[in-house]
C-alpha cells in the first residue's frame, strides 16, 4: 500500500501594490522607470539584512542596515537638503547642521535603534579610509546622517548585531537598482500598522519648465522625485488603501484567537509605536528651505495610509535636492564672497512636487506592506504579512 503526500502549498507570493491592484490610482503622475527612489538619477541605494537563529548569546534576531548615497561622489561635492520633524521620538543624526547650512555631505543610513552609533562609525571608517590626506591624518569636518526606528519586538535589539563595517559594505556596494523591499535592509525586523512593515519605494516624473538664456524661450524638462520609507508605525484598524478602511475590515473580520493575539501586541507596542523615518530625493533644482517644505509633504501620504504621529513614534522625514553640487571645499575668506550661483524653482510653481511626493511616500508605505513577509521573532512573537488574496478581496468592492 502506497501513500502519497500533498506538497506543502507554497506561500503566497508577494508582489508591489500596482501588481496586485493594477485599478487602483495613487496620484496623476507617472512613476519612473523603476518606481523607486533610484530613478532620481545619481541617487544610489544598499540594503543589508541580518538574519540569526536564536543561539547561546541572543534570541532572534530580524534587523538590518540601508545606505542611501544621494551621489557618488557625496564626500566632495554636497546637496542642499532640509528635514521635518512630525514628531520627534527617534533619531536622526546630523540634523542641527542640516539646519544650520542646508547642506547634505554624506550617505544617508537608516538601521534599528540602538545601531545608530555603530551606523555613525561606519561613515567615518570608510571616510578616513577614502579621503585622509598625504601625512595620514584627517582635515576635514563630517557630520554623519543616521536615522532609525524600532524593532525589538522581532529583533533581539540588545544583541547589537549592527557593526561599522556593515555601513562600509553599504557604501561601497550602493547601487541604481530598484530598492529591495519588505524585509530588507533597516526594515528587516519592522512591523506597520499591525501587518510586518519594512521597506518601501516608489518615484514620479513631473513635467517642468526652464528658462533658456541663449534662446530665451522656456523649454519643457522632466523632473523626478522619489521616496523610500522604513516602515515601523500604527494601528491595524487604521489602515487604509486607496482611501478605503481596509484595516477596520481586517480587524472585524479577525477570529478571537488572533485578535486576543493583536490586542496583546499592540498594547506591547503602545510602548513604543515604531516609527517612520521617510527619505525624499528630487533632481529639482531647490534650496534649503524649499528641500524643508518638500519634507513636510511626506506627511500627507504617511496620513493617507493611516499614519498620525503617535506619542512615542519617531517621523522624521529628509528631503534633499541633487540639483546643485556644492563643493566641500570652497575658499575661505573673511569678506563674503560669490563665487558660484545655482538655479532654484519658482515657489510659485511647487505644487505639482507637493502633490507628487504625497503619492510617492503613499505608494511606498503600501509596497513595504506588500512585498514584506511573515516573520518570528523573540519570544515567539509572529507577526503576519499583510494578506493580499484578502486585500484584493476587499477592494473589489471600492474599484
Amino acid at each position: 500500500m502506497s501513500t502519497s503526500t500533498s506538497p506543502s502549498p507554497s506561500p503566497p507570493k508577494r508582489m508591489r501594490i500596482r501588481n496586485l491592484l493594477p485599478q487602483l490610482t495613487i496620484g496623476r503622475y507617472t512613476p519612473g522607470p523603476l518606481n523607486s527612489l533610484t530613478d532620481v538619477p545619481g541617487v544610489l541605494v544598499h540594503t543589508q539584512s541580518i538574519i540569526l537563529p536564536a543561539n547561546a548569546t541572543h534570541k532572534e534576531v530580524n534587523t538590518g542596515v540601508t545606505t542611501i548615497l544621494p551621489r557618488r561622489g557625496w564626500f566632495h561635492t554636497g546637496c542642499y537638503a532640509g528635514y521635518f520633524r512630525f514628531n520627534g521620538s527617534g533619531e536622526m543624526t546630523g540634523s542641527h547642521w542640516l539646519d544650520e547650512t542646508g547642506l547634505l555631505n554624506s550617505p544617508i543610513v537608516i538601521t534599528n535603534s540602538f545601531s545608530v552609533g555603530p551606523c555613525y562609525t561606519g561613515v567615518y571608517e570608510y571616510a578616513i579610509r577614502e579621503y585622509r590626506n598625504e601625512k595620514g591624518l584627517c582635515d576635514w569636518f563630517l557630520l554623519p546622517v543616521i536615522a532609525e526606528t524600532c524593532d525589538l519586538f522581532l529583533n533581539d535589539i540588545g544583541a547589537m548585531v549592527v557593526e561599522a563595517s556593515h555601513v562600509v559594505h553599504g557604501i561601497e556596494n550602493a547601487s541604481s537598482d530598484a530598492v529591495k523591499e519588505g524585509n530588507t535592509g533597516g526594515g528587516t525586523g519592522m512591523m506597520c500598522q499591525g501587518f510586518k512593515g519594512g521597506t518601501g519605494s516608489s518615484s514620479r516624473q513631473i513635467t517642468g519648465r526652464v528658462y533658456n538664456e541663449s534662446s530665451h524661450t522656456q523649454e519643457p524638462i522632466t523632473y523626478t522625485v522619489g521616496a523610500l520609507v522604513q516602515a515601523n508605525y500604527g494601528q491595524m484598524r487604521d489602515l487604509r488603501i486607496g482611501g478605503f478602511p481596509i484595516g477596520l475590515q481586517f480587524v472585524e473580520e479577525a477570529s478571537a484567537e488572533a485578535t486576543r493575539k493583536r490586542e496583546a501586541l499592540e498594547a506591547q507596542k503602545l510602548k513604543k509605536d515604531g516609527s517612520i523615518i521617510i527619505v525624499l530625493a528630487t533632481d529639482m533644482p531647490l534650496h534649503p528651505v524649499q528641500c524643508q517644505r518638500l519634507a513636510k509633504r511626506a506627511t500627507v501620504g504617511l496620513a493617507r495610509t493611516g499614519g498620525w504621529g503617535g506619542n512615542s513614534s519617531g517621523d522624521i522625514f529628509l528631503a534633499f535636492s541633487t540639483a546643485a553640487e556644492i563643493p566641500r571645499d570652497a575658499p575661505s575668506t573673511w569678506n563674503p564672497t560669490v563665487s558660484r550661483s545655482v538655479q532654484v524653482v519658482e515657489d510659485t510653481s511647487l505644487n505639482a512636487l507637493f502633490e507628487a511626493s504625497a503619492d510617492c511616500v503613499e505608494e511606498a508605505i503600501l509596497n513595504a506592506l506588500c512585498m514584506a513577509e511573515d516573520m518570528t521573532g523573540p519570544r515567539g512573537v509572529e507577526v503576519k504579512a499583510l494578506d493580499l488574496e484578502r486585500v484584493r478581496g476587499m477592494m473589489e468592492r471600492y474599484l
